[in-house]
């Protein structure tokens, strides 16, 4: 830990313990002199308040619905009670064993000095941090995001919860408004709808996960219907207090009739906000875009030299694994002449529902705007495992490159999603052809013959 007194100078400046770990520990056993700012607890979003704790909460969630399932397979039975103290503990333990963790390896550190407070850039190379200053011949800025709260009347006046905050709940809400139709507000969608909570989602585009493709926003929202209220196209108006709970105003886009929801809790989860501004960049001379995020070159550096940027900051694939590997390439850039880039093309993402949605590479409406594709489709039902299971929605799409016959993207809506989607990632990753992924033997019967059976269907 510090203690203030003259300027210190450090080799290497991390902002960050999420993503920005993956820097710190290699500066680290380079025998480099390092710096780590960040306030709060350490290991960042995805161990504090994003993909940790949020998936503990939702595998209890699948299960209940595994349960509620199981009649169409002759097996009756019944959930009697459902522990939301319990569920909610073991996801606090698992936060709290992670985030132990990793102080105690930063404790544990030589070379290292750790500033636990907030910072902000004096100049490109000197940072102001809990009341002093430090200077860094490199500087790495994975500063995260949080959540993105949008100008609505009102809001600023209720009680809501975000993706953070909820984590904290004591009981579980008999009613709740997810604003944002989002991966965030698909998941605790799910989570919430399935421990019995009343949900109603309001998104502002015409579709849930607008940015996937329409056939699978499509089957989700019908999917989702069956357990929650979804309005898409609505603009929120007005939040505020009524009686023990809150209400929220929207406008139908398509009518421009207005409706009011009422409910125990307001979810906001429209969107993340990169937290670059409260580092002022600017005075270092880091550019961003019109949303905050910092720009970046192909290597991963930022508009100014000796400064690298990456994760949530810059807004590109705001996903722990994407920001994981861009932490190692900012390192290998800022460290070797040999420069390497990061393909964000095969970049894969999930959603983890009911059904669960994975994807990887363009969509079809992307890929058609530079390539000349075919598009090849397989339903669940249409492999042995598929029809066991009663699987009669799910599918998967994959999009070709015509001549070359190189997969440019490939997605699924149905169980194991995000498993069975890695061979094609790897395929991408290493600008595989359809026969990358065929020429090898799949496992009969299993899931994963829908992978080949959907590259053998292309028209």
């Amino acid at each position: 830990m510090c203690t203030k007194g003259t300027m210190k100078e450090y080799d290497v400046i991390v902002v960050g313990s999420g993503t920005g770990l993956g820097v710190l520990f290699k500066a680290l056993s380079a025998g480099l002199r390092v710096a780590l700012i960040d306030k709060g607890r350490l290991g960042g979003t995805c161990l504090n308040v994003g993909c940790v704790p949020s998936k503990t909460l939702l595998h209890p969630a699948d299960r209940i619905l595994e349960i509620e399932d199981s009649a169409k397979f002759g097996v009756l039975a019944d959930i009697t009670h459902i522990d939301f103290c319990t569920i909610m503990n073991r996801m606090k333990k698992n936060v709290i064993r992670g985030n132990s963790y990793v102080k105690d390896a930063v404790k544990e550190s030589g070379n290292l000095d750790y500033y636990d407070s907030t910072a902000e850039f004096v100049s490109h190379d000197i940072l102001s941090t809990g009341g002093e200053k430090i200077k860094g011949k490199k500087i790495f800025i994975a500063s995260g995001a949080r959540p993105f709260i949008p100008p609505v009347k009102g809001l600023d006046g209720v009680s809501y919860i975000t993706n953070e905050s909820l984590l904290e709940l004591k009981t579980l809400p008999e009613s709740l408004i997810i604003i944002g139709g989002g991966y965030i507000g698909a998941e605790y969608g799910h989570f919430f709808s399935a421990l019995g909570t009343k949900v109603t989602t309001l998104e502002r585009n015409p579709k849930l996960l607008h940015e996937e493709e329409p056939e699978i926003s499509d089957l989700f929202t019908k999917q989702m219907e069956k357990r929650m209220e979804i309005f898409t196209s609505v603009e929120v108006l007005e939040a505020r207090s009524r009686g023990r709970g809150y209400s929220v105003l929207v406008r139908l886009l398509s009518s421009g009739e207005e409706k009011e929801f009422i409910s125990e809790q307001i979810l906001v989860a429209a969107g993340r906000q990169s937290n670059t501004d409260l580092l002022k960049v600017d005075k270092a001379g880091i550019a961003t875009d019109g949303k905050n995020f910092i720009k970046v070159d192909e290597h991963l550096q930022t508009t100014r030299e000796n400064i690298w940027a990456f994760g949530d900051a810059i807004g590109r694939q705001m996903f722990t694994h994407a920001g994981d590997r861009e932490a190692e390439i900012a390192w290998h850039n800022a460290t070797r002449q040999d420069k390497r880039t990061m393909d964000f093309d095969a970049v894969p993402h999930a959603v983890f529902t009911r059904p669960e949605i994975a994807s990887v590479g363009l969509t079809e409406e992307q890929a058609r705007k530079k390539h000349d594709v075919l598009v090849g489709k397989t339903k669940y039902i249409d492999t042995v495992k598929g029809e066991v299971m009663l699987e009669t929605e799910g599918f998967a799409k994959a999009i070709v490159e015509k001549n070359s016959e190189r997969i440019l993207g490939f997605h699924i809506i149905g169980p194991s999603a995000a498993i069975l989607i890695q061979e094609v990632v790897n395929a991408i990753a290493n600008k595989g052809t359809v026969k990358s992924v065929t020429d090898g033997i799949h496992i009969f019967p299993a899931l994963s013959e829908l992978i080949p059976d959907t590259l053998n269907n292309l028209e």
